[in-house]
């Protein structure tokens, strides 16, 4: 199934995977393969858009999100902390635990900043309460909390100049921009760059652009908004799917957006209406993307 936007641009299925809560699209430019995850499985997802080879890993726990390390291993948010984990190996390693686990949250999207440290944000599960934090985590381990009394953590990603930190709290509605100290990796102050009800659905996973533009998932919306630094939306691109839920630029030249989308809780009416939740899809765009950094010095 594919839609048509703006004549040029369609929106394909790429797999034949159906996952329950797919998140955390991340594309690896050193070995030209897209990695995902499903949170509910779990389990963490390989595809090789030149092959259409895929490779999963059933993984122990629920898992938020799946991150860049500087060599072959992957970095994975997960229930109790920050693993390392191998794939070659298929072992798992607890980098840190933000958390105890007597909080009853797990971690959810989590992204790099382009000087090595991972930022995650923990949540309880289905947003039950609004008992979660945003952490900042350095290549040495040291762990930072940057922002309390979050619900759902999303949208992590920056500016290409590195002067904005954009995140969104998904119930809240609203998109944020936060300067950006990249040397200290520290947040100023705030500005909403999208207000709640300015666009369908709710915030969720986001990207940014080569041109700085942010490219955000609607869930329930069943779109990925292209919003200008400005805050003004530039573009929608329609999904089949209402919960989309992450996006990430791939391909050799950036210019592929891969979305995930999810399955969770949908109705069985909603299921038929909507057979291609829980599908990674992906569209060709006339905008690049930016390499997605590694965690570590």
């Amino acid at each position: 199934m594919s839609i048509a936007f703006r004549g040029a641009a369609r929106v394909e299925r790429v797999t034949d995977n159906l996952d329950t809560l797919g998140e955390s699209a991340i594309w690896c430019s050193r070995d030209a393969v897209f990695y995902w995850i499903d949170v509910r499985a779990p389990a963490l997802h390989r595809l090789d858009p030149l092959t259409g080879a895929t490779a999963h890993w059933p993984l122990p726990d629920l898992c938020g999100a799946v991150a860049l390390s500087q060599d072959h291993r992957l970095v994975l948010a997960m229930r109790t902390g920050v693993f390392m984990f191998d794939p070659a190996a298929d072992s798992l390693e607890l980098l840190v635990a933000p958390e105890p686990e007597s909080m009853g949250n797990r971690l959810n999207d989590s992204k790099c900043d382009r000087r090595g440290r991972l930022w995650t944000g923990s949540m309880r599960d289905f947003g039950a309460a609004t008992t979660g934090s945003l952490y900042r985590v350095d290549a040495d381990l040291d762990c930072a909390r940057m922002l309390p009394d979050i619900t759902v953590p999303n949208a992590l990603s920056w500016s290409p100049d590195d002067r904005t930190l954009y995140f969104a709290d998904t119930p809240d509605g609203r998109i944020r921009a936060y300067e950006f100290d990249a040397g200290e990796g520290r947040l100023g102050s705030m500005r909403v760059l999208v207000d709640s009800g300015a666009l369908p659905g709710k915030p969720d996973g986001a990207t940014v652009d080569a041109d700085g533009c942010v490219w955000n998932a609607r869930y329930e919306g069943g779109c990925v908004a292209r919003i200008t630094p400005e805050g003004r939306i530039d573009r929608i691109i329609e999904v089949p799917a209402s919960r989309v839920t992450s996006c990430a630029f791939g391909a050799a030249d950036l210019r592929t957006l891969f979305i995930t989308t999810a399955r969770q809780k949908l109705t069985r009416e909603e299921l038929v209406a909507q057979p291609l939740a829980g599908s990674l899809f992906a569209v060709r765009l006339d905008v690049g993307g930016l390499a997605e950094p590694r965690f570590g010095a």
